[in-house]
């Protein structure tokens, strides 16, 4: 960074990164506890992250529109402030116990979110040397990565209990019998959402009093950003922009897969209890933490989008061990698949917004619209994996197809055309 005063506001934009990992990582982790308050199966629980990505799908291009007309602070801070609202509705929530509000729950803190990752990802990219944006957006994920281990390690331990009764196996002198347990189950879930919301409240307060730089067109004045599109559709002749929206959709998708059935995998087909599950759960998000830290220090010497590749073709390998063997092998090759997905997102990302200049917001709209692949790919999966339980490892060839799509990218998608 030549410019000495982007420091303090990089790093209030990396706070917002940590903010949204916990947000979507805390999702497996309600995943399997809905599975318990609700008394679904791991295909109906799996619509958790159809509520909360469906978000993204539909939001992008009208806050892009928002940011076009007002700003990224302003972005920044509603987002903050929406979310926030929504992790203090799960008190209601509590009181109601039904599925459908933990769904609508989930799509408001989402929709938040997505203001917060609709700004946060190109202004890193524009704030600063156009030569380290891969490098910058990286260290920026690596942040993320923190996010998703406390999330996993800390927080899963908040929610899950570890008992895990049916009507039929809860003891008889359990105080309160059913009622009680669900009850205790679903107050578990309160905690960690009143925390994160006082958090963004915290962070909204400081956005509030702190003057963002200026960058891109915001520096233009009133009258000549009305004369221009809020949205601006022709940025996707843009092949490399094309390219990096269909392997952000896989990408996304493939992810959220592992991630989001990682417990269900750990507890209901690896043979593990909830306590060893979530610890697991800690290392798999450590692992991804780890890789970004390293793959963020190999950008030095390495070109990212060879990185890319190179990681792409690791996790096909691992997912192909997955789908052959399962079980505790499987288990471990998922800790490698995520060290190896941990860059994708991020590279990804900043090689399909080079070269955008005044059109880097509206391709940021499409590329983070590209995260509904979280919306339906991980339920094709559960499916997937609850139609063939006797052989349910071979759910593990969609995220397979989906890195092979980031190894295409890699290859090829990312080249810059004019």
């Amino acid at each position: 960074m030549k410019n000495q005063s982007y420091k303090i506001p990089l790093a209030l934009i990396f706070c917002l990164f940590f903010l949204w990992a916990i947000s979507s990582n805390l999702l497996p982790t309600m995943i399997r506890q809905l599975m318990k308050t609700c008394e679904l199966n791991p295909f109906q629980a799996s619509f958790t992250e159809s509520a909360y990505w469906l978000a993204y799908f539909i939001f992008p291009i009208p806050i892009a529109m928002f940011l076009k007309r007002y700003s990224y602070k302003a972005g920044i801070i509603f987002g903050l402030l929406l979310a926030a609202c929504g992790g203090l509705l799960f008190f209601p929530a509590a009181i109601l116990k039904a599925y459908w509000a933990y769904l609508c729950i989930f799509f408001v803190i989402a929709t938040g979110m997505c203001f917060l990752e609709t700004a946060a990802n190109p202004y890193v990219t524009i704030l600063g040397s156009p030569e380290t944006a891969e490098r910058r957006l990286n260290l920026a994920q690596s942040f993320n990565g923190l996010g998703a281990f406390i999330a996993a390690m800390f927080l899963s331990k908040l929610v899950l209990s570890g008992a895990n009764y049916t009507r039929e196996t809860l003891p008889a002198a359990y105080q309160g019998g059913w009622a009680g347990y669900i009850q205790s189950e679903t107050d578990a879930m309160k905690l960690p959402y009143l925390m994160l919301a006082i958090l963004l409240i915290i962070v909204a307060v400081v956005f509030i009093f702190y003057k963002l730089p200026k960058i891109g067109d915001e520096s233009k004045n009133n009258a000549e950003v009305k004369d221009e599109k809020l949205i601006d559709f022709s940025v996707l002749k843009h092949s490399h922009l094309r390219w990096g929206v269909i392997a952000q959709f896989f990408y996304n998708g493939g992810q959220t897969a592992v991630n989001s059935l990682f417990l269900v995998y750990c507890c209901s087909y690896a043979g593990i209890d909830e306590k060893t599950a979530t610890t697991f759960f800690g290392l798999y998000m450590l692992s991804f933490l780890a890789g970004r830290w390293i793959g963020t220090a190999l950008m030095v010497k390495f070109r990212p989008q060879n990185m890319l590749l190179t990681y792409a073709i690791i996790n096909i390998i691992l997912c192909c061990v997955i789908v052959t063997t399962g079980g505790i092998v499987g288990l471990y090759c998922m800790l490698g698949v995520s060290f190896f997905m941990s860059i994708m997102y991020p590279t990804q990302f900043s090689l399909a917004l080079k070269g955008l200049g005044d059109q880097t917001k509206s391709g940021s709209a499409f590329l983070v619209m590209a995260i509904v692949g979280n919306a339906c790919l991980p339920q094709f999966t559960a499916y997937i994996m609850h139609c063939n339980e006797h052989i349910y490892y071979i759910a593990y060839i969609v995220p397979m197809i989906c890195f092979a799509f980031c190894a295409y990218y890699g290859w090829k998608g990312y080249k810059i055309k004019s």
